[in-house]
């Protein structure tokens, strides 16, 4: 299969989340409370990791805002302490 053209590419964000409620489920729970089954396919967060700090979350560049928007939201201790482009700058 030829190789998609970078143009075509999906351009990902790595966010670093903490807080005591950043956990893979409290994390798909308040996305999809806020942006929906939907909203949710469209931004495809991917846990990449767990340190020392907290998560690596990858998420699509489009959806930051949105994704942003549902921590705050939910109520709940996740923050985002870093957003990159690149994962090793986190």
């Amino acid at each position: 299969m030829k190789a998609l053209k970078p143009s075509h590419r999906e351009h990902k964000r790595y966010l670093l989340l903490s807080g005591k409620d950043a956990t893979k489920e409290s994390i798909e729970e308040a996305i999809l409370r806020f942006i929906g089954v939907l909203g949710y396919a469209r931004a495809c967060p991917q846990i990449i990791k767990e340190t020392k700090t907290g998560l690596i979350l990858a998420i699509n560049r489009q959806e930051l805002d949105k994704i942003r928007a549902s921590f705050i939201l939910s109520g709940k201790d996740i923050q985002v302490k870093k957003v990159s482009g690149m994962i090793n700058r986190l």
